[in-house]
C-alpha cells in the first residue's frame, strides 16, 4: 500500500468508527497491506486486493477465545 492509500484508509476508518485513535502503519517488506492499530494495541492487518483492476481493502482481525468472555 502506498503512503497515499494508507493515509485515505485510515481517515475512512477513523471517520466511519468516529475514532481518531486508528492508525494504519506499513508493514516491513510488504507492500500489499498494512498494520491497524489503535494507540498502541495491534487491531489486525489490512490488505489491498486488486484483482480484475477493481481495488478494494479487507481487514483481518483475529481474536484469542483467553480475550473473550465465554461465559
Amino acid at each position: 500500500m502506498t503512503p497515499k492509500e494508507i493515509a485515505q484508509v485510515q481517515a475512512y476508518l477513523r471517520n466511519r468508527f468516529s475514532n481518531k485513535k486508528i492508525i494504519i502503519i506499513p508493514r516491513t517488506n510488504k507492500n500489499d497491506s498494512a498494520e491497524v492499530m489503535l494507540d498502541e494495541e495491534f487491531l489486525g492487518v489490512i490488505f489491498r486486493d486488486d484483482e480484475d483492476g477493481d481495488i478494494c481493502y479487507q481487514f483481518n482481525m483475529t481474536m484469542l477465545d483467553i480475550d473473550i468472555n465465554l461465559d
